[in-house]
């Protein structure tokens, strides 16, 4: 099922396959190793929902919720 980062529950775990957008937030995200096919869990959302941490590539990544609407993944059904 095609989900983007954004909408995950705490401890869902999917595969990055397409990271959108364009320009500097498209370039920081792959800079800080959002790539296709890393595999990717949503660790904790704030309060109000922004931003939210993940862990990625064997680290935790702090994402803001329009970085993370960015970012397509497959996860298992």
């Amino acid at each position: 099922m095609k989900k983007t980062l954004d909408t995950f529950a705490v401890g869902e775990r999917g595969v990055v396959t397409a990271v959108a957008g364009e320009g500097r937030v498209r370039r920081r995200l792959f800079d800080m190793g959002v790539t296709p096919g890393a595999e990717v869990m949503l660790r904790k959302r704030a309060p109000l929902g922004d931003p939210v941490e993940v862990s990625i590539r064997g680290y935790e990544l702090t994402l803001r919720k329009a970085e993370a609407a960015a970012v397509m993944t497959e996860v298992e059904a």
